[in-house]
């Protein structure tokens, strides 16, 4: 190994940000005088982390919602504690749930997500089946992602800017990824620990992949190793973690960093940990869940469980090229209005909240125009190497996974899917306020003030509806007006608010109520087999005998 790189000195009247040798193409940041209390890491640090533990301590009466009943209280290999371990480690993550071969397989290409169901597993062992714990565990990781965020983006910036610019570019992305509230989905459910895992792990590898870089000693390089192996058995998005390390390296640490020619540094070296610990885990995963479901597949023809299907001659096939195309450009541009706009908020995109899309409609096209301006804007200027064309990339190349372009996710989209990507996002709205407010820093925290507490409220808010399956159904049911699975799901809750209810009266208006719900999910998917179940219940306790066959 080399000595120790540094960062290149500036020259005489040079402003901090220039790159050596390249002057015309070099970013250079606003000059921007920052407080000392901001420059304070460890002082920020705290104060991240006490911002985002208090945003959803709220969430920490809250009980089991959703998908939770498959990771925790209603998995076998979970209830079992240390004894569900080997389970865990050994089977597809739905097997301890569905319990019975193949059912594990309802989405393309299975899933290996162990690591958070070992940590469910020892909490289960520890506290039983205590929400309380199990939500206090999501939050803690949490809070401690936003940190490890805040500490990464330091250490990334301050290699070529000075540490004002740096300070308060960290700052604000962390600022603003605090508080989203398009994050709460993935907080205030505790299966979400999937995603916050994945992206501290990914985050951890970038943070030990740099310190490599600066120290060129081998220990970071095994620590970025191990933290990446992690993040890949959290969830297998961590994967475009692969192509942002370099990039990031690329940017902010190679010497003549704009300039048009190959950096000397050479970066390969540097990510031989991650492909080594990308590769152990693919082998794993495919041992596990059997290669040849790995490879292609058409995936199950149930709308429920694969969204890109339609009828055509009394069958389902599934969507055209183009059509599935369309589609995926419209989620993608709603995905950026709930961005900027997090309201309304729904966990539920499932058929038919959102349909088929065609290229003729204005959504998907301008869809389509916009991510291609966003993919040119960044690579036309990618030799500057700024923070906002990093935060651009680094936003394209994490939502690519989750976009249903590479392969189908199970649904059209969801908040979860943008966890990740939102870091970029962050990153690109702060930048920006530094380049048009950044010699007024009172105006610049002005406006990030005003969002914070706009978003803060609106996260606290929301973190109410996740309180209950029942609460947080018929509050999105508001929002998915035309999903088939909400309506059935609140039909369901009602019709076992039914069957419990003594009084015959009430239990009489229950009943009409679950069938008003269940009636709207079977005119939306006229073959939902669970509508139909919980409808014929309703009419049996209604007597009406004739209506539930």
């Amino acid at each position: 190994m080399s000595k120790q790189r540094k960062p290149a000195p500036k020259k005489p009247g040079a402003t901090v940000g220039s790159i050596k040798n390249s002057p015309s193409t070099a970013y250079r940041e606003p000059s921007i005088a920052v407080p000392a209390f901001l420059k304070n890491t460890l002082l920020q640090s705290g104060l991240i982390f006490a911002v985002a533990f208090l945003l959803y301590a709220n969430t920490l009466s809250h009980g089991f919602t959703l998908d939770d009943s498959i990771v925790i209280n209603e998995n076998m290999f979970t209830k079992k504690g240390v004894e569900g371990i080997s389970g865990i480690l050994s089977k597809d993550t739905f097997f301890g749930y569905f319990k019975v071969e193949g059912k594990a397989e309802l989405v393309m290409g299975g899933r290996y997500r162990p690591l958070t169901l070992v940590l469910f597993a020892l909490v289960y062992q520890l506290f039983g089946e205590n929400p309380f714990v199990f939500h206090l565990l999501t939050v803690l990781l949490f809070a401690t992602t936003c940190v490890v965020l805040y500490r990464t983006l330091l250490l990334l910036f301050r290699f070529r800017f000075g540490d004002d610019y740096s300070a308060i570019l960290a700052w604000m992305a962390a600022a603003l990824f605090v508080v989203h509230p398009i994050h709460v989905e993935v907080v205030a459910n505790i299966k979400g620990c999937d995603e916050i895992v994945t992206l501290l792990g990914s985050l951890g590898a970038l943070f030990f992949t740099l310190k490599f870089f600066d120290s060129q000693k081998l220990m970071w390089g095994l620590a970025a190793g191990v933290s990446f192996f992690l993040a890949c058995l959290s969830k297998e998005n961590a994967v475009t973690f692969l192509a942002v390390i370099p990039l990031a390296l690329w940017f902010f640490r190679t010497e003549n960093a704009a300039s048009t020619q190959s950096p000397p540094a050479p970066i390969w070296k540097f990510l031989i940990p991650l492909v080594v610990a990308f590769v152990v885990f693919f082998v794993i995963r495919g041992s596990i869940l059997h290669w040849p479901k790995l490879i292609g597949g058409k995936g199950p023809m149930e709308l429920m469980n694969n969204p890109f299907l339609k009828i055509e001659g009394n069958k389902w096939v599934s969507w055209a090229f183009s059509e599935r195309l369309a589609t995926v450009f419209y989620t993608l541009l709603k995905y950026v209005q709930l961005l900027f706009v997090p309201h309304p908020l729904t966990h539920d995109y499932y058929p038919k909240q959102i349909e088929m899309m065609k290229f003729s409609n204005p959504g998907a096209l301008l869809g389509l125009l916009f991510y291609t301006f966003l993919a040119w804007f960044a690579l036309s200027g990618i030799r500057r190497r700024d923070p906002l064309r990093f935060g651009i990339l680094f936003y394209l190349l994490t939502i690519s996974i989750v976009s249903n372009i590479v392969f189908p996710v199970g649904t059209l989209m969801g908040d979860r899917f943008v966890f990740m990507p939102s870091v970029g996002f962050c990153l690109v709205v702060s930048a920006l306020l530094l380049h048009f407010f950044g010699k007024n820093l009172q105006t610049t925290l002005g406006v990030l003030g005003a969002v914070v507490v706009l978003f803060s409220l609106k996260t606290v808010t929301r973190n109410t509806d996740w309180a209950s399956n029942e609460k947080l159904f018929f509050a999105d049911v508001n929002t998915s007006t035309n999903s088939a699975k909400i309506h059935n799901a609140c039909g369901g809750v009602l019709f076992d608010k039914a069957a419990k209810t003594k009084d015959l009266k009430e239990q009489a208006e229950i009943s009409q109520r679950a069938i008003t719900y269940l009636n709207k999910a079977i005119q939306i998917y006229p073959n939902y087999k669970d509508a139909y179940m919980s409808r014929g219940g309703c009419y049996y306790i209604l007597k009406n005998y004739d209506a539930a066959v």
